[in-house]
Formats: C-alpha cells, sequence, structure tokens
C-alpha cells in the first residue's frame, strides 16, 4: 500500500482549513485517512502552520510521498530536514547529537524569520492604518471646506439689501437737495423779478389819477392869459 502526506480541506466557503494527513494514495482527497499529522490555516498571515514533525518523519521513512504542497509545508516546519539528519545518522554520517544541534539551529534561525516577518507584516498594517486615518481626515477637511462654501453665498445674499439700501442713501439725498431748495427759493425769486414790473406799469396809473379837473382847468387858463 503506498501513502501519501496531503492536505485534507476544511473550513467554510471562501476560508479553506485543511488537516495534514497520511492516507492511502487510492482514497479520496478528503475521505478516510491513517494519521492526521497537523494543521495548515492559510488566512493568516503569515500562515498557521501546526504539524507533528517526528510523526511525519516517521512516515517518511516508512517511504509516504508527500505531494508538491504538503512537502512545502513540511519543509517550513524542518521536517524535510530532520528526515534527511536521520538518513545521515542511519548511515553513519552524523551522531543523533549532531543531528539534534544542526536541527536546533534551523529551528532558531527559522523562528527569527517567522518573527521578521511577522514585525513588518504588523508595520505594515499600522501604516496601513495611518495612511487610512489621514486620507478620513482629509475628506473630512473636504467636506467642511464644501459645506461653508455653501453657507458663504447665502450670509453674502442676505447682507445685500443692505448695502444696496447704504449706497443709495446718498442719491436720494442728492436729487432730494435741488428740489428742496428750488421749492423754498423760487417764491422770493418770483417776488424780486416781479416787483420792478409791477412799478413800471401801475406810476402811469398812479399819475393819472392825481390828476384833477380843476387843476385840468386852471392849467388851461394859465396857457390862454399867456
Amino acid at each position: 500500500m503506498s501513502v501519501k502526506i496531503r492536505l485534507q480541506r476544511h473550513g467554510k466557503k471562501g476560508k479553506p482549513f485543511y488537516w495534514i494527513v497520511a492516507a492511502d494514495a487510492r482514497a479520496k482527497r478528503d475521505g478516510r485517512f491513517l494519521e492526521k499529522l497537523g494543521t495548515y490555516n492559510p488566512n493568516t498571515n503569515p500562515a498557521t502552520v501546526n504539524l507533528d514533525v517526528d510523526g511525519a518523519v516517521k512516515w517518511l521513512q516508512n517511504g509516504a510521498q508527500p505531494t508538491d504542497t504538503a512537502k512545502t509545508i513540511l519543509s517550513y516546519k524542518g521536517a524535510m530536514l530532520k528526515n534527511h539528519l536521520v538518513g545521515g545518522v542511519r548511515k553513519g554520517a552524523l551522531t543523533e547529537e549532531q543531528a539534534e544541534e544542526k536541527f536546533q539551529a534551523w529551528l532558531e534561525e527559522k523562528a527569527g524569520k517567522v518573527a521578521s516577518k511577522e514585525e513588518n507584516v504588523a508595520k505594515a498594517k499600522s501604516e496601513a492604518k495611518a495612511k487610512a486615518l489621514e486620507v478620513e481626515k482629509a475628506v473630512n477637511e473636504a467636506r467642511v471646506a464644501a459645506a461653508v462654501e455653501e453657507v458663504a453665498p447665502e450670509v453674502v445674499e442676505e447682507a445685500t439689501p443692505e448695502i444696496v439700501a447704504e449706497e443709495a442713501a446718498p442719491e436720494v439725498v442728492e436729487e432730494a437737495a435741488p428740489e428742496v431748495v428750488t421749492e423754498e427759493t423760487t417764491p422770493e425769486l418770483v417776488a424780486e423779478e416781479a416787483a420792478p414790473e409791477v412799478v413800471e406799469e401801475a406810476a402811469p396809473e398812479v399819475v393819472a389819477k392825481e390828476t384833477t379837473p380843476e387843476e385840468a382847468a386852471e392849467e388851461k387858463k394859465e396857457e390862454s392869459a399867456e
């Protein structure tokens, strides 16, 4: 019986979650399996992998063949390296202590890389959040500016009649002034202009009224005596 180490799909639609299993190569992908070796969650960044390294190495030593995806996950957790070291110990190229020392050194290096990646991811998230806040702040400021621009014309329109009244007031005074002066001065000017004419026309009439018939007869007598 050939055995494969592969992924068995679980989880919800759009959010897959996988089991890492050792199963008969002839079984369905999500069917029966021989042993569950761990889990793989690709929904996190970085992906979360839990693996029984010793159990995976045992199946590898017994001839189990991992699928491409499963092999990548086993390499990520160090199972493929440990399988190689165990093979070296079996051949006598390494002692168990040397193999374990190399494996622990690799684990420490890998942990440092994972921690660095997690730190970079967290930093990227914080920067993205800060940029989002800046964009939101800019949008809010733009909305406030637009609201102020909409209110400004209303204030100008309300103030315009008062300004027009203030500007129109001097014109009213200027136009009214000549009329008032004309009305006040017209009778006096008319009286002054009419007075000489009345005197000139009245003078002959007054002289004619003062000459009586008696005075006229005396004047005729005087003229005949001469």
